[in-house]
């Protein structure tokens, strides 16, 4: 990820970079509030990781400002405050997260990877696409070719996801685990039957199959290979 460091103390910003560096993350660091700022509503970095004391521009205002001009990268706060009051400012104020100092190196990782994960799924996809075929996940809407295409609930989980897959075999078990919930096979052709009339639903004249059979292996949505 992309990390902004806002720290003034230049041994505590070393320490932090170089943590977040052999982890894997590329690290900017300024030691003052506006520039701070300016870095950080560039919209470039995934996580901001703040000292509340740093000059000019303390963390709170600078938070405050970024959270006033809409920008939502979240925010680490990582300071010598750490009393109860100074949490609650710091979450008040814009914050993600609030890790007060001494810290340990693991435990700021895990924050910043928790953070990360929460920002990835926050701004996961809502339409998926495959071809002319479109499922928007907010209005639970199916279309193809611009056709609207009425699906029942697990007819829906089923080519949600096909989709989340698309270009690639997912087996029966894989089906029976993730959309039935079933770790076992019934022996039954439950899958089968869902498939076929998902196949009759998705049918376009004049267009290509979009679910492929893969004989002894499942199946796979995409134009035929």
């Amino acid at each position: 990820m992309r990390i902004l460091l806002i720290e003034d103390d230049a041994d505590t910003a070393a320490y932090v970079a170089d943590g977040l560096t052999a982890n894997g993350h590329a690290v900017e660091a300024v030691d003052e509030g506006p520039r701070g700022f300016l870095a950080a509503a560039s919209g470039a970095f995934d996580i901001l990781v703040v000292d509340r004391m740093v000059p000019k521009l303390d963390g709170l205002a600078l938070v405050r400002r970024l959270r006033a001009a809409e920008v939502e990268t979240p925010v680490l706060f990582l300071t010598a405050l750490g009393e109860m009051e100074d949490r609650v400012a710091g979450l008040e104020a814009g914050g993600d997260d609030y890790l007060p100092k001494p810290f340990a190196l693991p435990e700021l990782l895990a924050r910043v990877e928790a953070l990360g994960r929460r920002a990835r799924q926050s701004t996961a996809e809502t339409v998926l696409r495959c071809g002319d075929l479109e499922m928007d996940l907010l209005r639970r809407s199916v279309s193809r070719a611009g056709r609207p295409i009425e699906l029942m609930p697990r007819e829906f989980q089923l080519l949600e996801y096909l989709l989340r897959n698309a270009g690639h075999v997912v087996t029966k078990t894989m089906l029976l685990e993730t959309v039935w919930h079933l770790r076992f096979d019934p022996n039954t052709n439950v899958v089968e039957a869902h498939m076929s009339r998902l196949r009759g639903k998705l049918h376009r004249p004049a267009s290509a199959e979009l679910i492929t059979t893969i004989r002894g292996a499942g199946y796979r949505l995409g134009p035929p290979a």
